[in-house]
């Protein structure tokens, strides 16, 4: 709660098993005293480097756009083997019970819903993050005008403009319109916008991703990829059959791959992939986990935490950061400011044996993402 420390760090994590926060040794007695809050779960876990093998085979591009899960960018971090010993502590006395053991049911159920979750992050070797699509408000309501047009399999060509390319279809009324125009002059000349802009018909798919699977599916109202969940009948009004159909486009999320991986946005440059660094140590050099989509932001902490007149102030809040504990600690701007101010610049998470950087959670960041002009 009042520092970055882990599981993993030296003398582990204790877990109230009443409000579910966590605590380094150096916080659990003064938060006991403060609330008398006296049972936790005592969590230490080790991790161990598991050794690549030289057989292993090369890593493969990414298909889908995603950080550190399957098929998606990798991270370019060494998988753990995971071991974890627990213990119930009573405090003041620190009196522990090793665990497994038998214990009062209420208790019992709390320490079983820590371990549970403790358990699913802990096999989370490096920080995954993915591009999550919501289902459409408009999709459900979708009405859809008795005009008689129906699509062609193929040879389509925008109705504004001779474009023959990144064509997207009108799902309202068919009409087949070309996408925006990209930064660098190409894409599309922006008729589909404009006729959304228009007639306020939300909903598009991009002809050439439809396959029995699924389709690239935009939506103007909400300015965002989406999900049709009634897809296959809003085709089939225009004698679409899916069933039929085959990729002949490139998605949208391997556009926005190409995207990343191309000049100012690819990945290994952002990391340094395959380069040998050197991990520095003491205070003031602590770092933050780069995402790829969150550099910018970090960008904007580290010089706000450059300036003395910022981060001294910032820093001293820590020596009294538990001295009161609000109702919600995890949206009290003192704590966590004095908490990030702590991590950065005392020197505690960059140890000798090498950087400890601070953990960013991936899912509070997707917006950020860099992303190719859409439909």
């Amino acid at each position: 709660l009042f520092s970055f420390h882990t599981a993993e760090s030296e003398g582990g994590l204790y877990v109230c098993l009443k409000t579910f926060w966590a605590f380094s040794r150096k916080f659990v007695e003064l938060f006991h005293q403060k609330t008398g809050n006296s049972v936790f779960l005592h969590i230490q876990t080790t991790k161990t480097p598991i050794v690549q093998k030289d057989s292993e085979p090369p890593l493969k591009k990414p298909t889908i756009l995603g950080i550190g899960v399957e098929g998606g960018f990798d991270v370019d971090k060494p998988k753990y083997e995971f071991t974890h010993v627990h213990q119930l502590v009573i405090l003041p006395a620190f009196s522990s019970i090793p665990l497994p053991a038998t214990l009062p049911p209420t208790i019992q159920r709390s320490v079983d819903g820590v371990l549970a979750a403790t358990s699913a992050e802990a096999q989370d070797a490096v920080a995954a993050w993915t591009a999550p699509l919501q289902e459409s408000a408009f999709a459900l309501s979708l009405i859809q005008t008795d005009n008689g047009v129906k699509i062609p399999r193929s040879g389509w060509k925008c109705t504004m403009c001779d474009m023959t390319d990144n064509l997207w279809l009108n799902l309202t009324d068919g009409t087949i319109l070309c996408s925006r125009k990209n930064f660098d002059g190409t894409g599309g000349n922006g008729h589909a916008k404009a006729y959304f802009e228009q007639t306020s018909y939300p909903i598009v798919v991009k002809l050439g991703t439809i396959t029995p699977e699924g389709a690239d599916v935009y939506s103007y109202a909400e300015d965002d990829m989406v999900i049709d969940p009634l897809l296959r009948e809003h085709l089939a009004h225009f004698g679409i059959n899916m069933q039929a159909m085959t990729k002949t486009a490139a998605t949208m999320a391997e556009m926005e791959i190409e995207l990343n991986q191309s000049t100012g946005f690819e990945w290994d440059r952002i990391t340094e992939s395959g380069k040998e660094k050197e991990c520095l140590h003491g205070p003031g050099l602590t770092g933050l986990v780069n995402l790829g989509n969150s550099c910018y932001m970090n960008s904007v902490v580290q010089v706000l935490f450059s300036l003395p007149e910022f981060a001294e102030p910032a820093h001293a809040l820590h020596a009294a950061i538990a001295d009161r504990i609000p109702p919600d600690p995890f949206a009290d701007m003192r704590i966590q400011l004095a908490k990030l101010a702590h991590g950065l610049l005392s020197g505690e998470y960059a140890p000798p044996a090498g950087t400890y950087p601070l953990p960013t959670p991936p899912p509070l960041f997707k917006a950020t993402q860099p992303k190719p002009p859409s439909a």
